[in-house]
């Protein structure tokens, strides 16, 4: 077996630059299993994965483009076109979705991270595996007719798209802050 890319190396590829082959159901359920050893106070595991394959990517692009054209009249030609494609590269699509337990002592903040931790981990797995990702948002994660097609409940929230495919080109590194810059010691 050979040995996984180092963490470090890991970049995201824009959606648009990821293609066939994606994981196959047996490589995506290892992804997962990756995924979800997170922290999770309360063992509450506030989230959950719909994966959105095939014919719902286009489905859900429909949804998606006409959402925007009504609610953003002013959206161009070349932004609709965007937004009615948004699901059609990646073969695997993951949308992580998070249904915080209201009320519990685990506050929501800490489920909302443990699942932003998932999304995290689920980036490393499908790097680790050789594929390219790329964890996003924007106006198909917040628009509730949207989540709605794409199979969320009322109460849910999408924490994010994960996208995953074989790269079509490599992107460059982009420059990091040097983690002694952003460290400082508490006092004694």
């Amino acid at each position: 077996m050979p040995t996984p890319p180092p963490l470090i190396s890991r970049i995201s590829t824009p959606s648009k630059h990821l293609t066939a082959p994606g994981p196959d159901r047996a490589g995506l359920l290892r992804l997962l299993a990756e995924a979800v050893h997170v922290p999770d106070h309360g063992r509450l595991r506030p989230w959950r994965f719909i994966l959105i394959e095939g014919a719902a990517r286009d489905r859900i692009g429909e949804v998606l483009y006409r959402r925007v054209r009504e609610s953003l009249p002013e959206a161009s030609p070349a932004r609709l076109d965007k937004e009615r494609t948004r699901f059609a590269y990646a073969p695997c699509i993951v949308a992580v979705v998070l249904a915080p337990v209201k009320g519990h002592k685990v506050p929501e903040i800490e489920q909302t991270l443990s699942g932003g931790a998932v999304c995290m981990n689920l980036l490393h797995a499908a790097h680790q595996a050789g594929f390219g990702a790329q964890w996003l948002t924007g106006f198909a994660a917040y628009d509730r007719e949207v989540l709605a097609a794409v199979g969320l409940a009322e109460h849910e929230l999408l924490l994010g798209y994960i996208h995953i495919g074989t790269r079509t080109e490599t992107p460059p590194e982009r420059e990091r802050p040097d983690p002694a810059d952003l460290l400082s010691v508490a006092a004694p």
